[in-house]
């Protein structure tokens, strides 16, 4: 394994760091912190770097860890986007480490990730939070794949890759365009189309196996106006696992981290002060 770090700029500013882990390059946000670790794991599309906010909030209390997950961000592509390889992914960067366990946190595929490297070690993972992802990812219940497959590789400009991208049916694309780079040829995103369409089908499909599997304490929370996760689902699955606790967050879209940061924050730092603190 080896790494290569670039400084932060101050005492609460995380560093991109890289290392490689099993042949592969893994970029990842780390806050560089005092206290117990917190990994945490973006969805579909994203990249580590949505967590710098909670990152800051953490500050002086937890170490936040936040990969691109294979085939996302700046990390690299990989022949299997199984749950199980993510959450083989998540261990092995805690190796890399020398990380024995940490809190785990997921939002939306990467929560799916958190409770199956949960359910798979679950040595590695101290707390679990899981941030509006269902167990019963298929339809009626979500829409478990976003089609893709028709948006551009390249466009003209950032701007251009966004409305492509909505032109697409997509009513609006700035969380798509956090992963958007210029290169060479033009704009277009750091993940590749057709990797994300493997992806999103490895997810498809009912969960709650996994979700059942572990005990680690729990947190579990929902957006009000989530288009994954409905109040229904997110009752049954409190229910189904001991030691979980269940949040609303009103007012919020799926993207619940970025609707209400501060609460987010507060929500996540006050279930580790609880769990692990």
């Amino acid at each position: 394994m080896s790494q290569d770090r670039e400084k932060p700029q101050g005492a609460s500013e995380p560093a991109e760091c890289t290392a490689t882990v099993g042949g592969r390059r893994v970029t990842y946000l780390d806050s560089q912190g005092p206290g117990p670790v917190l990994l945490a794991l973006h969805g579909h599309f994203g990249r580590g770097r949505i967590f710098a906010p909670l990152a800051r909030a953490l500050a002086g209390r937890y170490r936040l860890l936040a990969p691109d997950q294979r085939g996302h961000g700046h990390s690299d592509r990989a022949d299997s986007y199984a749950p199980e390889a993510y959450a083989d992914d998540a261990a092995a960067l805690l190796d890399a480490l020398a990380i024995p366990s940490a809190a785990v946190l997921g939002h939306s595929m990467g929560g799916a990730v958190a409770f199956v490297l949960a359910a798979r070690a679950p040595e590695r993972v101290s707390a679990l939070l899981v941030a509006d992802m269902t167990v019963l990812n298929r339809e009626p219940e979500a829409h478990p794949v976003l089609d893709c497959s028709t948006w551009p590789r390249r466009a003209e400009s950032r701007g251009a890759l966004g409305a492509a991208i909505e032109a697409r049916g997509v009513p609006d694309a700035a969380y798509f365009l956090d992963s958007a780079a210029e290169f060479d040829d033009g704009w277009g995103l750091l993940c590749d189309t057709g990797d994300m369409m493997a992806s999103q089908r490895a997810f498809a499909g009912d969960l709650s196996a996994w979700w059942r599997a572990s005990r680690q304490p729990a947190l579990l929370m929902r957006a009000e106006h989530s288009f994954m996760l409905s109040e229904r689902v997110a009752r049954r699955m409190a229910d189904a696992r001991p030691r979980t606790e269940l949040l609303a967050f009103p007012g919020c879209g799926h993207w619940l981290y970025e609707d209400d940061p501060d609460g987010f924050a507060r929500a996540v730092g006050g279930f580790l002060d609880r769990a692990v603190g």
